[in-house]
């Protein structure tokens, strides 16, 4: 059956109505759309549009359509051109002519913005409860290696000692505001488009702010043309998404470099890697690999949205129906990712020694040194210098900064005294950086409580 069709007097072609048609897609949002659909003829009864008796029958029509779709024994006809159709035409075969009514003062316009909204809601908070979990993960690794010490890197160059801690809590920092940004997106769309009829809304006395109670809205939207045009939300997801994306894909990128042969500072589980079909020595990160080449499918699903909408006139297009497939599988992938990420994580081990041997041979504490200079009255220019000079000699007789004697120290500049030791020692190197956002364990125990403190409030 189709909503429409009075004025036609021919069938639709069938590569037409193939081509037209959503149901494949959008059906998961079947349990949406009757629950926007009940909160509909509630407030139709209220309104005297129809009667409390017509509302009754309509609701327990509908209920019995979802309890008999979620349990199996309904199953979603594909022929239909979307779910809404499908949905109003059983009602209608279960309760007869009562089942016409549900569509009194309202559009599939606005129908579909509806589920597309109540839809992306629930999605939202599983996505913010998925991040949480990872934060979580990323917290209690923080907690543990306070006091291991790796380099930290610029241009992929070994550039000052960090912590373990310091850079998981760079990348908690990245999903925190990924978690901001859902909630701001919440909080911006989740007003009520439903009543806005196809564009002009209705001439049916009906209650808007009614129904936004009833569905958990904080208000109505305000232009009946904005409302079924607007997909904003739906682009700000998007984006969102592929921002989480971003951040999953550059941590993955650290997780197989530091997986690597050269590297060996982590070992994946077993459960999250794989192996090669032909050379039997081979572990492979493919888990990360994937999460990285994903990120590239949800870019390409902003894009796509962005591009169908940027010459739409208002109010609504049919090029709309685009944003469905486009969103479920950006929202699937993220899910998918970040559901795999935290466990990854969370069974890695770390091998500390190789971390620590690995900031031993990349005057990681050459800063340090130039620092040291300073200290001592020397201008940083200078020392700038003096450290370089230091270092090419050190290169040219294959030694680290550690291993100079004091007499190579002071054949470059004789101001260094025995206390360059101590101040150029890796620990005292990260501990001496107590500002906060440092990587000094006094500070990373001020900024884990504070991120404890948040992950308890939100």
């Amino acid at each position: 059956m189709k909503l429409w069709g009075g004025r036609f007097t021919k069938k639709t072609d069938s590569l037409v109505h193939e081509f037209n048609t959503s149901i494949n897609f959008d059906k998961r949002m079947y349990a949406y759309d009757i629950k926007g659909s009940i909160a509909h003829v509630t407030m139709l009864a209220k309104q005297d549009i129809i009667t409390k008796e017509e509302a009754d029958e309509i609701e327990k029509g509908l209920l019995s359509i979802l309890e008999d779709i979620d349990n199996g024994s309904l199953e979603i006809d594909g022929s239909f051109e979307d779910i809404h159709s499908f949905i109003e035409s059983t009602l209608i075969s279960r309760i007869g002519d009562t089942g016409k009514k549900l569509h009194t003062g309202r559009s599939r316009n606005d129908q579909v913005i509806l589920d597309m909204k109540l839809y992306t809601r629930d999605e939202i908070k599983e996505i913010d409860h998925l991040l949480k979990n990872l934060l979580e993960v990323l917290l209690k690794v923080s907690q543990n290696h306070t006091k291991t010490i790796m380099p930290g890197f610029t241009h992929l160059q070994k550039a000052q000692p960090i912590t373990l801690a310091h850079h998981f809590m760079a990348y908690f920092e990245m999903f925190k505001r990924d978690r901001s940004r859902l909630k701001d997106i919440f909080e911006r769309m989740n007003e009520l488009p439903l009543g806005s009829g196809a564009l002009a809304g209705t001439t049916f006395p009906i209650d808007r702010e009614y129904v936004a109670t009833l569905l958990d809205f904080k208000g109505v939207t305000l232009n009946s043309m904005d409302s079924v045009s607007d997909r904003d939300f739906l682009v700000e997801l998007l984006n969102a998404i592929s921002l989480i994306m971003m951040h999953l894909s550059r941590f993955c990128e650290e997780i197989i470099i530091w997986s690597s042969d050269d590297y060996k500072y982590i070992e994946l589980d077993d459960a999250y890697s794989t192996g090669s079909s032909i050379m039997p020595q081979k572990k492979n990160p493919d888990i990360a690999e994937l999460v990285r080449g994903k990120t590239g499918r949800v870019y390409g699903a902003l894009m796509s949205l962005l591009t169908t909408l940027k010459g739409l006139p208002l109010a609504y297009n049919k090029d709309m129906q685009e944003d469905k497939e486009l969103v479920f599988d950006a929202i699937d992938t993220v899910k998918t990712s970040l559901l795999l990420f935290a466990p990854m994580i969370d069974t890695m081990t770390f091998n500390k020694d190789t971390m620590y041997k690995s900031c031993q041979n990349g005057f990681t504490n050459a800063t340090d040194v130039a620092d040291y200079l300073v200290v001592k009255s020397i201008p940083f220019r200078d020392a700038h210098g003096i450290v370089g000079q230091l270092v090419l000699h050190c290169i040219n007789h294959h030694k680290s900064l550690d291993e100079l004697s004091l007499e190579e120290y002071q054949s470059i500049h004789p101001i260094f005294e025995e206390d360059i030791y101590e101040a150029i020692s890796l620990e005292t190197c990260v501990n001496k950086r107590t500002s906060i956002g440092g990587p000094s364990e006094e500070s990373m125990n001020k900024v884990i409580a504070i991120n404890e403190t948040y992950l308890k409030n939100n």
